[in-house]
């Protein structure tokens, strides 16, 4: 069969629009996995303090952290002492909080991951650090820009329709070696709302992470809290019972 020159180009133009959007998706999906993968690693263990600020207060915590893949994390307060003991266990989707003072283990009902972990800006969902958007949003590659030395990849991650998440759509920017520069959280009109930046980044338990961020409100400029790393060590062996409801209460570590 003979084929023109313009109908082959227009056969290789109508290839290009189909298959072009699912490359891109792809593509851009891969980029917030190894983010995400990049950030916890196999498992890690870190020490960190976060900052929680008001125009008119400021209150700071002394925290331990511990991962292992992408489903279990523990975080437990060590400081000041009358924060001290105070934890949250994730384990899949489920995330339980723990406080000596009642002495009681608290699931959190999924209503409530969009709600403010240990009084600060950061959402429980947040802290989760679940790997739920790589899956539950399409992703879009927008552009791909320079900057401070590196290719740094802004991608437009949308729910999908069936996703119970909060957010009409984030945007992140991602730098070629996998460091989230900065998050960007929209309501369902599209208004910015909050924003995750990366202070500060550099290297720590033998990779290049960000070590200060700070999560921001676009309504309240003046409200923020900060994630300060301290130390971090990744893909340790962690015994799995440091993962359960009885550690959570009782820390054996």
């Amino acid at each position: 069969m003979h084929i023109t020159v313009p109908r082959l180009l227009s056969v290789i133009f109508s290839i290009q629009i189909i298959s072009s959007p699912s490359v891109n998706a792809e593509e851009a999906r891969d980029i917030v996995r190894q983010s995400i993968d990049h950030w916890r690693g196999t498992s890690s263990v870190g020490e960190m303090t976060m900052i929680i600020h008001r125009p008119d207060w400021e209150r700071s915590m002394s925290m331990q952290a511990w991962t292992q893949g992408d489903k279990k994390s523990l975080v437990r307060v060590t400081a000041p002492q009358k924060d001290r003991g105070n934890g949250t266990l994730m384990i899949d989707n489920s995330m339980w909080n723990y406080s000596p003072k009642v002495n009681r283990v608290i699931k959190v009902p999924s209503s409530m991951m969009g709600q403010s972990w240990m009084g600060s800006d950061f959402s429980n969902k947040d802290v989760s650090r679940a790997d739920d958007i790589v899956d539950q949003y399409t992703h879009t590659l927008i552009e791909t820009i320079e900057k401070d030395g590196h290719k740094v990849h802004v991608i437009e991650s949308i729910p999908l329709e069936e996703a119970a998440v909060v957010w009409g759509k984030e945007v992140l920017r991602i730098r070629d070696d996998h460091v989230l520069i900065k998050q960007s959280y929209f309501d369902q009109e599209g208004e910015l709302v909050k924003e995750l930046e990366s202070l500060k980044i550099g290297e720590m338990g033998g990779r290049v992470v960000a070590l200060q961020q700070r999560m921001s409100k676009v309504d309240e400029p003046d409200d923020w809290t900060e994630m300060q790393v301290k130390s971090m060590n990744f893909d340790v062996e962690l015994d799995d019972n440091l993962f359960t409801l009885a550690n959570l209460r009782n820390p054996r570590n």
